[in-house]
């Protein structure tokens, strides 16, 4: 058969399309997992700092003999877990947007088949795996300090869902951060913020320690997650009302950045 001959019965003939949004998402979540993974500040935010809070943390309590309510690793453990969840889908992710915002990157992709929204569920699908990767190593190294965690139905759903909640309002807040400001301003701030958190936003310590501030930082979204995990994994009990601060924290997140995002 001749070449005419396949090309008349359509052999040979062009389908253009775009892949089905499922794959594009799955995709694009491949793609900015391994941007997450190569690059080492973001790693650093991911599992050494972390890592170091907790050890340093647990070695602080035992030299020093500070005021712990039970076993310091069994405190502290959870409360870095939530660390690590807010280095990642915050920080993490509002540095890497800025930059992407900065050089062009959102908008080629904002003109690709890839909807907007499957960009977002992409970067959120990374957020997840990191931070699965995360839970695991962080996890087992409070293993391997002694940690015991009460782990009931309650408690592992209950954690299972603040995450997912948690990462959604830091996702939200970090998009609101790299949306409306310059690049360069947005490193500096969302570091900033993430000190500033890590030191007073009851997240790797409860609300309890910061004395008459505490009323008030476990209504942040650090609190909240923080207060959450402990909930969760230290007493096996459902955070009901520390979810239900952080999905309101998501929503608020989501409407104003959905107002402000800027795409280049």
């Amino acid at each position: 058969m001749s070449v005419d001959e396949l090309g008349h019965r359509g052999e040979f003939t062009p389908a253009p399309g775009a892949a089905p949004l499922p794959r594009m998402v799955a995709a694009q979540a491949r793609m900015e997992t391994r941007l997450l993974l190569r690059n080492g500040e973001q790693v650093l935010l991911a599992v050494v700092i972390p890592l170091v809070v907790l050890v340093g943390g647990i070695v602080a309590a035992r030299r020093f003999d500070l005021p712990v309510d039970g076993r310091p690793v069994d405190l502290l453990t959870p409360g870095v877990l939530a660390l690590a969840v807010m280095s990642t889908s915050f920080t993490s992710l509002a540095i890497a947007t800025g930059f992407e915002r900065r050089y062009g990157v959102l908008k080629r992709l904002g003109s690709s088949p890839l909807p907007r929204s499957g960009l977002l569920a992409g970067k959120v699908g990374a957020l997840l795996v990191v931070e699965a990767l995360q839970l695991v190593v962080l996890g087992g190294a409070g293993l391997l300090l002694g940690w015991s965690p009460d782990l009931t139905v309650a408690g592992v759903i209950g954690g299972l869902l603040v995450v997912l909640a948690a990462t959604a309002a830091f996702a939200s807040l970090g998009l609101l951060l790299a949306g409306t400001i310059r690049a360069e301003a947005t490193l500096a701030a969302a570091n900033l913020v993430y000190l500033l958190l890590l030191a007073g936003g009851a997240v790797v310590l409860p609300a309890s320690a910061y004395g008459d501030f505490g009323a008030v930082a476990q209504w942040l979204p650090s609190g909240a997650l923080g207060g959450a995990m402990r909930e969760a994994l230290r007493a096996g009990d459902f955070p009901a009302t520390h979810l239900l601060v952080l999905l309101a924290w998501g929503g608020l997140g989501t409407v104003l950045t959905a107002r402000t995002f800027r795409w280049e």
